[in-house]
């Protein structure tokens, strides 16, 4: 079986640096908490340096791939019959959500979003894999689509269901 074809578009440029500064908030917060341990605590001073070391050369890695990687996955595209995406790090996850099936359309902005202009759409249908997620999008683009497929969607017979 072949997988389908990526759908068109990227999400926007900025989600690279906002899942960057995530990532690196999230490496920042576990050494800080090892290195509160390390001065407040009785541990062994190399293996808690050692640990702290290790913790710092794992996370630049995890900072400078993983956001990198996810940026060149992820993808995502609207027809008339469907919302298509692409996302994954390990595992490429292709979901396709037929627009005669889509129950509610949401769209979320965390801070760090905000400060970077940037929104998710969250388009739940009656499937038991879930929500479909299109991270890292521009601001308007995100309240458009949300706005484009709220109307799609009324146009659509039956319930959804």
């Amino acid at each position: 079986m072949t997988a389908p074809r990526p759908p068109a578009n990227r999400v926007d440029p900025r989600a690279l640096r906002c899942w960057t500064v995530r990532a690196a908030l999230g490496v920042l917060t576990v050494a800080v908490a090892e290195l509160v341990a390390l001065v407040l605590a009785e541990l062994d001073r190399p293996m808690g340096t050692a640990l702290l070391v290790i913790t710092l050369v794992a996370g630049a890695g995890y900072v400078v791939v993983v956001p990198r990687w996810r940026y060149r996955v992820h993808r995502w595209e609207v027809d008339e019959r469907a919302v298509y995406t692409q996302a994954g790090w390990l595992w490429l996850a292709w979901r396709v959500a037929p627009i005669s099936r889509i129950q509610t359309i949401d769209t979320e902005r965390s801070p760090l979003q905000r400060l970077f202009r940037l929104a998710t759409v969250t388009v739940t249908t009656a499937s038991s894999a879930g929500a479909v997620r299109i991270e890292g999008l521009d601001a308007d683009v995100a309240a458009a689509l949300a706005r484009r497929l709220t109307e799609v969607t009324q146009h659509e017979p039956g319930d959804a269901t």
